[in-house]
């Protein structure tokens, strides 16, 4: 009898193990099969999380890929300059001296440089490297190499140098076009010089002005990002996650002015072709509709009867200009460009810079309500398609090389115009002993902003009464001749 009670105990004891195996099979086993089938928007973000990270593994959106294609490519610009510090010294006004003792003094500056091609073309901005006596680079594996400027432009706040060596690795360009907003970048420079950083953010906005970069002709269109940029990070690169090249650090909106949270770099589609025009000219081949242009806002929406507030307004047409010869008016609101939407300033620009005179394009505008769509001729400051070089922009007046002063240079010596000396050849400027770094303030009585406005002051080069300006150790000198 007690065999039958052990036997039949066995039998429960098998037959309960088998229910409990059939349940866990159902119930623990698969519940994979049963997520993989779920479309709750938890499951569904799970699943995502586990693609992107498969992703990564596969290089796609690797940060440390794009670090590693890019970070030897990115050096270390520095920078040596002669300013004029003003000092107050009463003891030497007592003994008969001038009171204010003007002592130039070296400075040194650094910032960021982006190599873009094996050969030793390097692009930095602008600002690093204006007011340079010397310029020196550093590469990530340390050597070092004097650079020689090929060229600079104010208006977009670009420059590109050159260093003598071969087989240095290079980023490739990539295309800022199609940047998305939130799409990861990272940020790669020297800031505080500290070597080869690396910081990553995502795309915030696209086409920002910030009313930075100098010029009558001024390019602005920035990409915003969250990548952290501070001083140093200059002139350095900002790539996509596949470490091509889609912009130029440039700039940072901070009350200390250390990084808070908002950083700016130049798009590449407007650096590729200011280099490309540095590179085989020294100057910018800048193309100009010939329209003086604003933001539509909500009060020029309801003047002209527009049903959305978009588009750029026509304020003023430029006598002789591309918009001129194709029939363009004042008020008129452009809207495309090349066949492409424009809603902003910035926008406009953008496109346009990526032109030369002597481009055939196209204009959309609005006028009263109709649109049109025009052939146009894109021509440059002096209204004509020819190749812009320093003796036809007006830079070269008297055998001097004329340039616009720097922010820098207005804050020194406390003015808001003139223009600077920075090289002089054969001609009336040399002889009449004018030094190198003198700026100059007047012609025959007129105040001048730019070296145009040399050569107009002075009828073109044949009437020249008086210049007035300011010597490089700060004193003022006036030249003075007769009739």
């Amino acid at each position: 009898m007690k065999g039958k009670y052990l036997l039949g105990g066995f039998i429960m004891a098998l037959l309960g193990a088998t229910i409990a195996l059939f349940a866990y099979t159902k119930l623990v086993e698969k519940p994979s099969v049963i997520i993989s089938k779920d479309t709750s928007g938890i499951e569904v973000q799970n699943a995502k999380a586990i693609l992107t990270s498969l992703q990564t593994q596969e290089g796609q959106i690797d940060f440390t890929y794009a670090a590693e294609q890019t970070v030897h490519a990115v050096v270390h610009v520095h920078t040596k300059s002669m300013m004029t510090s003003q000092s107050d010294n009463p003891i030497i006004e007592f003994f008969g001296g001038d009171r204010y003792s003007n002592k130039p003094r070296e400075v040194s500056g650094y910032g960021s440089g982006v190599i873009i091609s094996s050969d030793g073309y390097i692009i930095t901005n602008n600002h690093v490297v204006e007011d340079a006596e010397s310029v020196d680079v550093v590469l990530n594996d340390k050597r070092n190499f004097t650079a020689k400027v090929i060229g600079r432009d104010p208006g977009s706040d670009i420059a590109l140098l050159k260093i003598k060596a071969d087989n240095l690795p290079f980023i490739k360009y990539g295309d800022s076009d199609q940047l998305r907003l939130g799409e990861w970048v990272l940020a790669v420079g020297n800031p505080f010089n500290l070597t080869s950083t690396v910081t990553a953010g995502i795309v915030s906005a696209k086409g920002r002005s910030l009313n930075l970069n100098e010029g009558d002709y001024r390019i602005e269109s920035f990409i915003q990002t969250d990548a952290a940029l501070n001083m140093g990070n200059s002139g350095g690169a900002l790539v996509n996650t596949k470490g091509l090249l889609v912009g130029i650090t440039s700039a940072i909106i901070s009350p200390s002015g250390a990084y808070a949270g908002n950083s700016f770099a130049i798009p590449v589609s407007i650096v590729k072709k200011v280099v490309d025009d540095l590179k085989q000219y020294g100057e910018v081949q800048r193309a100009l509709i010939g329209v003086n242009i604003k933001d539509v806002d909500s009060d020029v929406a309801e003047k002209q009867n527009l049903s959305s507030v978009e588009g750029i307004l026509v304020t003023h047409i430029v006598e002789d200009g591309s918009a001129a010869g194709a029939g363009m008016k004042e008020n008129d609101v452009i809207i495309k460009f090349d066949g492409q939407p424009v809603n902003t300033v910035s926008e406009l620009q953008e496109k346009v810079g990526k032109h030369r005179p002597g481009d055939k394009t196209s204009v959309t505008y609005l006028r009263n309500g109709k649109e049109t769509t025009i052939p146009i001729v894109l021509k440059n400051a002096a209204g004509d398609t020819k190749v812009v070089t320093a003796s036809t922009t007006g830079d070269i007046v008297f055998g001097a090389r004329l340039e616009s002063l720097s922010s820098a240079e207005k804050r020194t010596f406390n003015i808001d115009y003139g223009v600077k000396v920075t090289s002089l050849n054969d001609g009336k400027f040399r002889d009449i002993g004018m030094p190198k770094g003198y700026i100059i303030l007047s012609v025959n009585g007129k105040k001048v902003k730019n070296p145009v406005e040399v050569k107009q002051y002075s009828n073109n080069e044949s009437t020249l009464k008086s210049i007035g300006g300011i010597q490089p150790d700060g004193s003022v000198l006036n030249y003075q001749f007769g009739n």
